[in-house]
């Protein structure tokens, strides 16, 4: 990439693994599951019974306004704070050339806010009673306030680090996350800021969301063994498991984070972004638009494939996008014994939707640092689909230079970043 070199500061964390980003690092690594039994609301009647929460939700009392924050605003929050904190900024930079970068999506559906209008539309007169009327209006224009108050998530951040630079929130989807971080990584190298917090937030863990992915058959029903469920590449997989959470970073300008005798944790050196132009709710079969997205991150980086030493797949546990994925890596990186390990962090977490890229981006980074490889876990049966090094179940030690991260949203978004360990 030309342009001022971009470095990676602070880090910050909460997933269904718990808060805190050093937390959830050690547990990847160790192999954990943050799936169970779904609790959000009542699952009785529904396919799907599991999935990755958070608990506790964490909680933000620090006025009053942000203390009715919804959950998604929550968990950036949470993350954010620890990710600036991390970084050490606190007046060490200049709030007019400090941004935020958010991957999000809509809130929570408060599907069972309409349920007492629907009761009231069965009493006398029906449906066309005023007081029913009034019960759906009341209930739907709650629903809809929390479902449109994803783009409120950046401005609590830029509140809460006194961020008054470029502010900008992204809704591509499953790939949002890394979104965040390649548009505030070419910002910075751009000049239109000198530090930003980039990331991404989301919870869709609601009757509505989940009743719908589970109409597309994208979710597994592997109720019986939450822990086991998320199993990308694996031959008995049968869906995603939807997670829930938020990953927070801070990308610095390098002569800016020098002055300042930051700690360094990484540099961002290359950023893909493609569309499918294909369908909203599938990946291209054939990967087109991923493969593309991998080459353009490589060539912005100004690297060779052979250079890459890990990639951190997509790799959601559907029988599409695993497929699609491994054959668009081995496109370019060739087969097994030539293509990097390759692992996914779905398998311990689940899908984390629009925070899901980011979450991968901080994981990226530690393994970069520690030489570690997170594994694939739940990895018991071979596909011949997919025919890659996953890293399968245990963690591996491996000394690499240059990690990939792979986000492939529906509706076609196809987002690629290239992490360096950072050499001064």
């Amino acid at each position: 990439m030309t342009g001022r070199r971009v470095v990676v500061t602070g880090l910050g964390c909460i997933s269904p693994l718990g808060s805190g980003a050093e937390h959830n690092w050690e547990r990847l690594v160790a192999g954990d599951s943050g799936i169970g039994p779904l609790t959000r609301f009542d699952p009785r009647g529904v396919d799907v019974r599991i999935a990755g929460e958070v608990d506790p939700l964490p909680r933000v009392p620090e006025d009053e306004t942000e203390a009715h924050v919804e959950i998604h605003a929550r968990f950036s929050l949470t993350a954010g704070r620890e990710a600036w904190a991390d970084a050490g900024l606190d007046g060490a930079a200049d709030p007019d050339r400090v941004g935020v970068f958010l991957g999000s999506g809509k809130g929570i559906t408060d599907f069972f806010g309409v349920i007492p209008a629907l009761k009231a539309g069965h009493g006398p007169g029906g449906f066309d009673t005023p007081a029913y009327l009034d019960e759906l209006r009341r209930n739907y224009d709650r629903s809809r306030r929390i479902a449109e108050s994803y783009h409120w998530s950046s401005t609590y951040l830029a509140r809460a680090i006194d961020a008054r630079g470029p502010n900008w929130v992204c809704i591509t989807a499953c790939a949002a996350g890394n979104h965040a971080v390649g548009e505030a990584s070419a910002a910075i190298r751009h000049g239109d800021a000198d530090v930003i917090l980039a990331g991404g937030t989301h919870s869709q863990i609601d009757l509505m969301s989940v009743t719908g992915y589970a109409t597309l058959g994208a979710l597994s029903e592997r109720n019986d063994d939450p822990a086991g469920a998320s199993r990308p590449f694996d031959r008995r997989r049968d869906g995603f498991v939807l997670g829930e959470g938020g990953t927070l970073l801070v990308l610095e300008e390098l002569d800016h984070a020098k002055r300042r005798g930051a700690v360094i944790r990484g540099e961002v050196v290359g950023y893909g972004n493609t569309g499918d132009c294909y369908r909203v709710t599938d990946p291209h079969p054939e990967g087109i638009g991923a493969e593309a997205a991998m080459r353009a991150a490589l060539e912005s980086a100004g690297l060779a494939p052979g250079d890459i030493g890990y990639i951190n797949a997509h790799g959601t546990s559907t029988l599409g996008n695993d497929a699609m994925e491994t054959a668009a890596i081995k496109r370019i990186f060739g087969p097994k014994g030539e293509a990097p390990p390759v692992s996914s962090t779905k398998s311990m977490v689940g899908h984390l939707i629009a925070a899901a890229g980011a979450m991968e981006s901080l994981v990226c980074l530690r393994a970069l640092e520690e030489g570690v490889l997170p594994p694939t876990i739940n990895y018991e049966y071979p596909d011949a689909d997919c025919d890659l090094d996953y890293v399968p179940n245990e963690a591996r030690e491996a000394r690499i230079a240059y990690a990939m991260n792979n986000s492939f949203g529906f509706g076609g978004q196809n987002v690629v970043t290239i992490f360096k360990k950072f050499d001064g």
